[in-house]
């Protein structure tokens, strides 16, 4: 698309013609002539009159309606000085104006009558040259002004009614209500520029490569179909929230050269019978006269669960007809070429399976998040607009230190950094910065106006060190990076950060030994302190997450055996897939796997108990101590750890430990309150010592 969008500056100031100027106009003149006087005479008062009437100088006088007196003058007396403004005029119907008109109150002009007459008798004049007239006449203006007023009110209120339920956007999704089965999508063409293209897109390559087939097929189609093969109808882009699936799509729209249709699923939902489908049908009308074409649907899933799986819904079902019809326009018998459909969703399992076809969506692409190599690539697109970048800021360490992290997140990470920066006064963006932005996306705000109790403090220190020792002499455990026990986020009072591998199978010793390492901070509380506090529920929620998993889900109970009850369509509904001796099986198992931890666990911290008394008073003194602490207070760890990891660690407790004002650690350094920074298929290692609050998760990844 090499074509600029006309700005508004360009477009012509000219008058431009709207049609509710007309119904302004005639408002207005319906409004005066309703309340502009009825007679056009001079006006007069009835002693005027009476006077006039006594000097003979009167014709007639007519009533009209008993409100409205009208004055007719003789000839000889409209011709005189003093009456020579009250000339008689014919209107443009060719009636005679009275010379005067005055209103008076109704049945008031019966009793000065009769008083004028015997006046005129006094003075010997006969009464009767007095012509007296009275007239009904009905105010034609003034009923057909309400009428129209009316009308106008119900027109007004109509339009603001439709306009609201129809939406005033889209391609021919008008205010009116003969508008609201048109479609709403927003159209990209040779008139509309698209800034983003495929050099936009970092960290998803597999991903772009097929996109960018796709764009190849409308640009060159003779190149495929030469050789006998056919365009794909369609592609199904699926992956978690933030890791670029609209992005590509936006790509797709900046490169293509096409027409380019986007819109949500949920533009397709109105309250009204008929109107999905009726716009869906209006989309691909207006996608075919454009052929070729492209429909990007973003979250496909407000339209496209499978059908049937709800039982409660009225057997005319509006969103299934639109489905319906979107199946039969994909590919139904009157389909035609020219047209590819993109869809982007993050709940590919609930989708309709005769949606998921090959022939409607022939490809799914899956936009996962990115390794180390793919948050580099999109680390280095989103440090772009920051233009002023201290030397020490290492990419690849960025990119190291944030497994797990989708594009969304890497680019919050980044625009938090330059407002850190800028926030404390700083010309350039440092690596200090970064890490501080890290922690603030992973953890949330650091709370140093949050009052703990000097009792409170020495739990969670003793808590984290439980973490800290346990996962310290665990095998399969993952590697620290920090301890701390400053507040943040919501309602975290302390946390253990680990940096996991980049691995996406695990084994049940590696699952059990992150289950101990969690139950680290409950077990310290129990051996130190002999109670227990509400400190652990996180950590209870995750283990008891992970060990139901690992024994409905993965098969690693024997008692149970190799069979998983993951119904991620919710194809089962309410009813269980097992009986109730399976489920009383199942929780005897779960509590038996967490409770060999949990003895586990004390053992080890029993036998370490030293260490950890060590560290929770490091703890109380530092608030933040890092791996290279642990190092130097415990020894180093009993195990071998990845050199790239290593380093990565080491890299990151330097960024932290580089300050002005050492004894402002707690305040300065930049912790993460979550460690669900692994890949997807990662089990969570968060450790966190929530209040009775629950902790707020930044991103689930759990096994389940």
């Amino acid at each position: 698309m090499t074509e600029e969008r006309k700005s508004p500056e360009n477009k012509p100031n000219g008058f431009k013609f709207n049609y509710y100027w007309i119904y302004g106009i005639l408002f207005i003149v319906f409004l005066a002539l309703s309340f502009l006087p009825k007679g056009s005479g001079q006006a007069t008062s009835w002693n005027e009159v009476r006077d006039m009437a006594i000097k003979g100088d009167i014709k007639k006088v007519v009533i009209v309606n008993d409100r409205i007196v009208e004055v007719f003058l003789t000839t000889e007396a409209s011709q005189q000085k003093n009456y020579s403004k009250a000339q008689k005029q014919d209107n443009v119907f060719g009636e005679t104006e009275p010379n005067f008109s005055f209103e008076i109150e109704k049945g008031y002009f019966n009793n000065e009558i009769q008083t004028l007459k015997a006046d005129l008798v006094k003075l010997g004049k006969n009464p009767n040259d007095l012509v007296i007239q009275y007239v009904s006449q009905s105010d034609i203006f003034g009923q057909l002004f309400q009428w129209v007023f009316f009308i106008v009110i119900i027109l007004i209120f109509w339009n603001l009614m439709f306009k609201r339920m129809g939406g005033g956007g889209g391609a021919g999704g008008g205010p009116n209500i003969f508008n609201i089965g048109r479609s709403k999508a927003q159209l990209f063409d040779k008139d509309t520029k698209v800034n983003i293209s495929f050099k936009d897109v970092a960290g998803l390559e597999e991903a772009k490569e097929e996109v960018m087939e796709i764009v190849d097929f409308l640009k060159n189609p003779k190149k495929y179909t030469d050789l006998g093969g056919k365009i794909p109808k369609g592609a199904l882009l699926v992956g978690p929230p933030g890791t670029g699936k609209t992005l590509l799509a936006k790509a797709v729209a900046g490169e293509a050269g096409v027409p380019f249709f986007s819109l949500s699923g949920s533009d397709f939902v109105e309250m009204f019978v008929g109107v999905g489908a009726s716009r869906v049908r209006d989309l691909f009308k207006q996608a075919k006269e454009k052929a070729p074409a492209i429909i990007f649907i973003d979250e496909i899933d407000a339209i496209g669960r499978a059908r049937g799986k709800n039982h409660l819904q009225s057997s005319n079902d509006e969103r299934e007809n639109t489905l319906n019809q979107l199946l039969a326009e994909m590919d139904g018998f009157g389909t035609d070429s020219g047209v590819i459909i993109l869809a982007a969703t993050n709940r590919a399992d609930i989708l309709d399976s005769a949606l998921m076809r090959p022939g409607r969506f022939d490809r799914q692409i899956s936009v996962d998040r990115p390794d180390i190599i793919g948050r580099e690539q999109i680390f280095k697109v989103h440090l772009k607009p920051l233009t002023k970048l201290a030397g020490d800021v290492d990419v690849h360490r960025l990119a190291a230190q944030t497994p797990g992290f989708a594009g969304a997140e890497i680019a919050n990470v980044c625009n938090e950094a330059a407002l850190i920066a800028a926030r404390h006064g700083k010309d350039i963006v440092s690596m200090k910065d970064f890490q501080d932005a890290i922690d603030r996306v992973i953890g949330g705000l650091e709370k140093k106006n949050k009052i703990i109790s000097p009792e409170e403090k020495k739990i969670v220190a003793y808590h984290e060190a439980g973490h800290a020792v346990a996962g310290w002499f665990l095998e399969f455990a993952d590697p620290l990076l920090k301890v701390s026990i400053v507040p943040r986020g919501v309602a975290a009072l302390g946390y253990a950060q680990y940096l996991p591998k980049e691995q996406y199978l695990y084994r049940t010793e590696q699952l059990i030994d992150s289950m101990c390492m969690t139950l680290g901070g409950r077990v310290a509380e129990q051996i130190f302190f002999g109670k227990i506090s509400t400190g652990a529920q996180n950590d209870l929620e995750r283990i008891t997450k992970l060990a139901y998993s690992m024994v409905t889900i993965y098969g690693m109970s024997p008692k149970v055996g190799n069979v998983s009850f993951n119904d991620p369509t919710g194809e089962y509904g309410y009813q269980r897939p097992y009986s109730e001796q399976t489920a009383q099986l199942i929780d005897q198992e779960v509590r038996e796997l967490i409770d060999t931890a949990y003895n586990r666990t004390i053992a080890l911290l029993t036998e370490k108990k030293a260490e950890v008394e060590s560290i929770a008073v490091e703890l109380l003194d530092k608030e933040i101590i890092f791996k290279s602490d642990l190092d130097r207070i415990i020894g180093k760890r009993p195990f071998d750890e990845d050199e790239h990891i290593t380093a990565t660690i080491a890299a990151a407790n330097q960024t932290d430990l580089e300050k002005d004002e050492p004894a402002k650690i707690a305040e300065a350094t930049v912790e993460t309150e979550n460690v669900e920074m692994n890949n997807s298929a990662s089990p969570e290692t968060e450790h966190t010592t929530p209040e009775t609050t629950e902790s707020s998760e930044k991103t689930e990844k759990s096994e389940e």
